[in-house]
């Protein structure tokens, strides 16, 4: 992977993943919000991880 590529990935996908999970704070548990917040958090920790898997693997 291109390491400039994988930067703007792991950059983004932080993005994601901060914003979701301030926003778990601003949100109401129980509502459709909330379970839009939570799915993207996951998501975005989802995408981190594959991020770390192909960059640990392209180092080799």
């Amino acid at each position: 992977m291109n390491p400039e590529a994988g930067q703007a990935w792991f950059r983004i996908a932080m993005l994601i993943t901060l914003l979701s999970a301030a926003l778990l704070f601003l949100v109401q548990p129980g509502t459709a919000e909330f379970v839009v917040t939570v799915t993207t958090l996951v998501i975005g920790l989802l995408f981190i991880g594959v991020i770390a898997v192909l960059v640990r693997r392209g180092s080799r």
